[in-house]
Protein backbone atom coordinates (compact mmCIF):
# COMPACT_ATOMS: atom_id res chain seq x y z
CA UNK A 1 0.00 0.00 0.00
CA UNK A 2 1.44 3.33 -1.05
CA UNK A 3 1.49 6.28 1.28
CA UNK A 4 -0.86 4.86 3.90
CA UNK A 5 1.48 3.07 6.34
CA UNK A 6 1.11 5.71 9.06
CA UNK A 7 -2.28 7.05 8.04
CA UNK A 8 -5.56 6.74 9.88
CA UNK A 9 -8.44 4.91 8.25
CA UNK A 10 -11.04 7.65 7.83
CA UNK A 11 -13.75 5.88 5.87
CA UNK A 12 -14.12 2.38 4.53
CA UNK A 13 -16.25 1.56 1.51
CA UNK A 14 -16.82 -1.88 0.06
CA UNK A 15 -14.03 -1.56 -2.52
CA UNK A 16 -12.20 1.62 -1.49
CA UNK A 17 -10.44 2.79 1.66
CA UNK A 18 -10.09 6.47 2.55
CA UNK A 19 -7.21 7.44 4.84
CA UNK A 20 -6.35 10.76 6.48
CA UNK A 21 -2.88 12.13 7.08
CA UNK A 22 -3.28 15.60 8.59
CA UNK A 23 -4.63 17.77 5.79
CA UNK A 24 -3.83 15.04 3.26
CA UNK A 25 -6.00 12.11 2.25
CA UNK A 26 -5.32 8.86 0.45
CA UNK A 27 -7.90 7.04 -1.63
CA UNK A 28 -6.83 3.40 -1.81
CA UNK A 29 -8.36 1.21 -4.49
CA UNK A 30 -9.10 -1.97 -2.56
CA UNK A 31 -9.87 -4.92 -4.81
CA UNK A 32 -6.40 -6.52 -4.66
CA UNK A 33 -7.75 -9.99 -5.55
CA UNK A 34 -8.85 -8.52 -8.92
CA UNK A 35 -5.81 -6.23 -9.28
CA UNK A 36 -8.15 -3.32 -8.47
CA UNK A 37 -10.19 -3.80 -11.63
CA UNK A 38 -13.18 -1.45 -11.98
CA UNK A 39 -16.43 -3.17 -11.04
CA UNK A 40 -19.88 -1.62 -10.76
CA UNK A 41 -19.50 -1.25 -6.98
CA UNK A 42 -16.01 0.14 -7.35
CA UNK A 43 -17.31 2.97 -9.52
CA UNK A 44 -19.93 3.82 -6.88
CA UNK A 45 -17.41 3.77 -4.05
CA UNK A 46 -14.83 5.81 -5.93
CA UNK A 47 -17.38 8.46 -6.79
CA UNK A 48 -18.35 8.79 -3.12
CA UNK A 49 -14.71 8.96 -2.02
CA UNK A 50 -13.80 11.58 -4.65
CA UNK A 51 -16.84 13.66 -3.68
CA UNK A 52 -15.91 13.40 0.00
CA UNK A 53 -12.33 14.62 -0.43
CA UNK A 54 -13.38 17.35 -2.86
CA UNK A 55 -16.00 18.80 -0.54
CA UNK A 56 -14.17 18.43 2.79
CA UNK A 57 -12.47 21.78 3.51
CA UNK A 58 -10.04 20.14 5.93
CA UNK A 59 -8.54 18.05 3.12
CA UNK A 60 -6.06 20.00 1.00
CA UNK A 61 -4.28 17.34 -1.07
CA UNK A 62 -5.08 13.79 -2.18
CA UNK A 63 -3.23 10.65 -3.20
CA UNK A 64 -4.88 7.88 -5.22
CA UNK A 65 -3.14 4.51 -5.04
CA UNK A 66 -3.83 0.78 -5.12
CA UNK A 67 -3.86 -1.98 -2.53
CA UNK A 68 -1.77 -5.04 -3.25
CA UNK A 69 0.44 -5.35 -6.31
CA UNK A 70 -1.52 -3.21 -8.79
CA UNK A 71 -2.71 0.35 -9.18
CA UNK A 72 -5.59 -0.74 -11.42
CA UNK A 73 -5.73 -3.35 -14.16
CA UNK A 74 -8.65 -1.60 -15.89
CA UNK A 75 -12.28 -2.61 -16.28
CA UNK A 76 -13.42 -5.87 -14.67
CA UNK A 77 -14.05 -7.84 -17.86
CA UNK A 78 -15.07 -10.93 -15.93
CA UNK A 79 -17.91 -9.02 -14.25
CA UNK A 80 -18.88 -7.41 -17.54
CA UNK A 81 -19.07 -10.77 -19.28
CA UNK A 82 -21.13 -12.28 -16.46
CA UNK A 83 -23.55 -9.34 -16.44
CA UNK A 84 -24.09 -9.33 -20.20
CA UNK A 85 -24.63 -13.04 -20.69
CA UNK A 86 -24.52 -12.73 -24.49
CA UNK A 87 -21.19 -10.88 -24.55
CA UNK A 88 -22.85 -7.55 -25.35
CA UNK A 89 -21.91 -4.73 -22.99
CA UNK A 90 -23.49 -1.28 -22.88
CA UNK A 91 -20.12 0.44 -22.94
CA UNK A 92 -21.59 3.90 -23.47
CA UNK A 93 -23.73 3.68 -20.34
CA UNK A 94 -20.86 2.37 -18.24
CA UNK A 95 -18.58 5.18 -19.39
CA UNK A 96 -21.01 8.06 -19.03
CA UNK A 97 -22.58 6.93 -15.76
CA UNK A 98 -19.66 5.30 -13.92
CA UNK A 99 -16.36 6.59 -15.26
CA UNK A 100 -16.81 10.11 -16.57
CA UNK A 101 -18.03 11.63 -13.27
CA UNK A 102 -14.82 10.37 -11.62
CA UNK A 103 -12.51 11.71 -14.30
CA UNK A 104 -14.15 15.13 -14.42
CA UNK A 105 -14.43 15.20 -10.62
CA UNK A 106 -10.67 14.79 -10.26
CA UNK A 107 -9.83 17.34 -12.92
CA UNK A 108 -12.20 19.95 -11.47
CA UNK A 109 -11.31 19.35 -7.84
CA UNK A 110 -9.75 22.60 -6.52
CA UNK A 111 -7.00 20.60 -4.80
CA UNK A 112 -3.89 18.80 -6.04
CA UNK A 113 -4.32 15.08 -6.72
CA UNK A 114 -1.38 12.67 -6.94
CA UNK A 115 -1.60 9.30 -8.63
CA UNK A 116 0.77 6.98 -6.76
CA UNK A 117 1.14 4.11 -9.20
CA UNK A 118 2.40 1.17 -7.17
CA UNK A 119 1.98 -1.45 -9.92
CA UNK A 120 0.25 -1.97 -13.27
CA UNK A 121 -1.96 0.89 -14.49
CA UNK A 122 -3.82 -0.41 -17.53
CA UNK A 123 -6.86 0.63 -19.55
CA UNK A 124 -9.21 2.79 -17.51
CA UNK A 125 -6.69 2.43 -14.67
CA UNK A 126 -4.21 4.41 -16.75
CA UNK A 127 -6.92 6.96 -17.54
CA UNK A 128 -7.54 7.38 -13.82
CA UNK A 129 -3.85 7.95 -13.14
CA UNK A 130 -3.47 10.51 -15.92
CA UNK A 131 -6.56 12.43 -14.77
CA UNK A 132 -4.53 13.36 -11.69
CA UNK A 133 -2.27 16.39 -11.52
CA UNK A 134 0.97 14.58 -10.69
CA UNK A 135 1.81 10.95 -11.41
CA UNK A 136 4.53 9.17 -9.45
CA UNK A 137 5.37 5.51 -9.87
CA UNK A 138 7.29 2.70 -8.26
CA UNK A 139 10.22 1.61 -10.39
CA UNK A 140 8.60 -1.79 -11.00
CA UNK A 141 5.27 -0.30 -12.16
CA UNK A 142 4.14 -0.13 -15.77
CA UNK A 143 1.52 1.62 -17.88
CA UNK A 144 -0.56 0.15 -20.69
CA UNK A 145 -3.26 1.38 -23.05
CA UNK A 146 -4.54 -2.18 -23.21
CA UNK A 147 -7.85 -1.40 -24.93
CA UNK A 148 -6.72 -2.58 -28.37
CA UNK A 149 -5.92 -6.02 -26.94
CA UNK A 150 -9.65 -6.66 -26.50
CA UNK A 151 -10.81 -4.80 -29.61
CA UNK A 152 -11.62 -1.46 -27.96
CA UNK A 153 -10.26 2.09 -28.17
CA UNK A 154 -8.84 4.35 -25.42
CA UNK A 155 -11.48 5.84 -23.15
CA UNK A 156 -11.85 7.55 -19.78
CA UNK A 157 -10.09 10.58 -21.25
CA UNK A 158 -6.91 8.76 -22.22
CA UNK A 159 -7.28 9.83 -25.88
CA UNK A 160 -6.84 13.35 -24.49
CA UNK A 161 -4.52 12.84 -21.51
CA UNK A 162 -1.91 10.69 -23.26
CA UNK A 163 -1.21 12.89 -26.33
CA UNK A 164 -1.28 16.05 -24.20
CA UNK A 165 1.61 14.55 -22.21
CA UNK A 166 3.66 12.65 -24.79
CA UNK A 167 2.55 13.85 -28.25
CA UNK A 168 0.89 12.16 -31.21
CA UNK A 169 3.59 9.66 -32.21
CA UNK A 170 3.99 8.09 -28.80
CA UNK A 171 0.25 8.23 -28.09
CA UNK A 172 -0.43 6.35 -31.33
CA UNK A 173 2.22 3.77 -30.42
CA UNK A 174 0.74 3.17 -26.98
CA UNK A 175 -2.84 2.99 -28.28
CA UNK A 176 -2.26 0.85 -31.37
CA UNK A 177 0.34 -1.59 -30.07
CA UNK A 178 -1.11 -1.96 -26.58
CA UNK A 179 2.27 -2.79 -25.09
CA UNK A 180 3.50 -2.22 -21.56
CA UNK A 181 5.49 0.93 -20.87
CA UNK A 182 7.86 0.53 -17.93
CA UNK A 183 7.86 3.32 -15.37
CA UNK A 184 11.43 4.55 -16.14
CA UNK A 185 10.57 4.82 -19.85
CA UNK A 186 7.24 6.51 -19.02
CA UNK A 187 9.26 9.10 -17.09
CA UNK A 188 11.64 9.54 -20.03
CA UNK A 189 8.67 10.04 -22.37
CA UNK A 190 7.10 12.66 -20.09
CA UNK A 191 4.00 10.57 -19.36
CA UNK A 192 4.65 10.73 -15.60
CA UNK A 193 6.45 13.02 -13.18
CA UNK A 194 8.70 10.90 -10.96
CA UNK A 195 9.85 7.32 -10.40
CA UNK A 196 10.82 6.12 -6.93
CA UNK A 197 12.72 2.96 -6.01
CA UNK A 198 10.22 0.38 -4.79
CA UNK A 199 11.59 0.37 -1.25
CA UNK A 200 11.27 4.18 -1.04
CA UNK A 201 7.92 4.50 -2.77
CA UNK A 202 5.65 4.73 0.30
CA UNK A 203 7.87 7.18 2.19
CA UNK A 204 8.47 9.48 -0.78
CA UNK A 205 4.81 9.48 -1.77
CA UNK A 206 3.87 10.41 1.79
CA UNK A 207 6.44 13.23 1.77
CA UNK A 208 4.97 14.63 -1.44
CA UNK A 209 1.46 14.46 0.00
CA UNK A 210 2.65 16.28 3.13
CA UNK A 211 4.29 18.99 1.03
CA UNK A 212 1.19 19.64 -1.05
CA UNK A 213 -1.23 19.47 1.89
CA UNK A 214 0.82 22.15 3.64
CA UNK A 215 1.17 24.29 0.53
CA UNK A 216 -0.74 27.14 -1.11
CA UNK A 217 -4.04 25.38 -1.77
CA UNK A 218 -5.68 28.27 -3.60
CA UNK A 219 -2.62 28.62 -5.81
CA UNK A 220 -2.82 24.93 -6.71
CA UNK A 221 -6.51 25.36 -7.52
CA UNK A 222 -5.77 28.34 -9.75
CA UNK A 223 -3.04 26.43 -11.56
CA UNK A 224 -5.46 23.55 -12.21
CA UNK A 225 -7.99 25.99 -13.65
CA UNK A 226 -5.33 27.43 -15.97
CA UNK A 227 -4.15 24.03 -17.19
CA UNK A 228 -7.71 22.78 -17.63
CA UNK A 229 -8.62 25.90 -19.62
CA UNK A 230 -5.64 25.56 -21.93
CA UNK A 231 -5.45 21.77 -22.35
CA UNK A 232 -8.79 20.32 -21.32
CA UNK A 233 -11.40 22.96 -22.09
CA UNK A 234 -13.15 20.49 -24.40
CA UNK A 235 -12.66 17.47 -22.13
CA UNK A 236 -16.38 16.74 -21.83
CA UNK A 237 -16.76 16.75 -25.60
CA UNK A 238 -13.84 14.35 -25.95
CA UNK A 239 -15.23 12.04 -23.27
CA UNK A 240 -18.55 11.95 -25.10
CA UNK A 241 -16.77 11.35 -28.42
CA UNK A 242 -14.76 8.51 -26.90
CA UNK A 243 -17.90 6.93 -25.47
CA UNK A 244 -19.65 7.03 -28.83
CA UNK A 245 -16.77 5.31 -30.61
CA UNK A 246 -16.40 2.83 -27.77
CA UNK A 247 -20.08 1.94 -28.09
CA UNK A 248 -19.40 1.06 -31.74
CA UNK A 249 -16.44 -1.08 -30.70
CA UNK A 250 -18.51 -2.72 -27.97
CA UNK A 251 -20.91 -4.02 -30.62
CA UNK A 252 -18.12 -5.54 -32.72
CA UNK A 253 -17.29 -9.20 -33.13
CA UNK A 254 -13.69 -8.38 -32.25
CA UNK A 255 -14.69 -7.08 -28.81
CA UNK A 256 -16.80 -10.17 -28.12
CA UNK A 257 -13.82 -12.30 -29.11
CA UNK A 258 -11.48 -10.17 -27.00
CA UNK A 259 -13.59 -10.67 -23.88
CA UNK A 260 -13.93 -14.42 -24.53
CA UNK A 261 -10.19 -14.73 -25.04
CA UNK A 262 -9.52 -12.79 -21.85
CA UNK A 263 -11.83 -14.94 -19.73
CA UNK A 264 -10.48 -18.11 -21.33
CA UNK A 265 -6.88 -16.89 -20.88
CA UNK A 266 -5.85 -17.36 -24.52
CA UNK A 267 -4.71 -15.06 -27.34
CA UNK A 268 -7.54 -13.31 -29.16
CA UNK A 269 -8.22 -14.19 -32.79
CA UNK A 270 -9.49 -10.95 -34.32
CA UNK A 271 -11.21 -10.92 -37.72
CA UNK A 272 -11.60 -7.17 -38.13
CA UNK A 273 -15.38 -7.44 -37.86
Amino acid sequence: MAGVSDDELYRQYETVNLYRRGAGATIELNRPHRMNAWSRQFAVDMREAVTEVAENPDIRAIVITGAGRAFSSGADLKEAAEESGDGRVDVYKALTERYHPLITGIRRMPKPVIAAVNGPAAGIGLSLALACDLVVAAESAYFQLAFVNIGLVPDGGSSLFVPSRVGFARAAELAMLGERLAAPKALDWGLINQVFPDEEFTARTSALLDRLSAGATRSYAGTKRQLNHWLYEHMEDQLEFEAGIQQEMGASADFAEGVRAFTEKRPAKFTGA
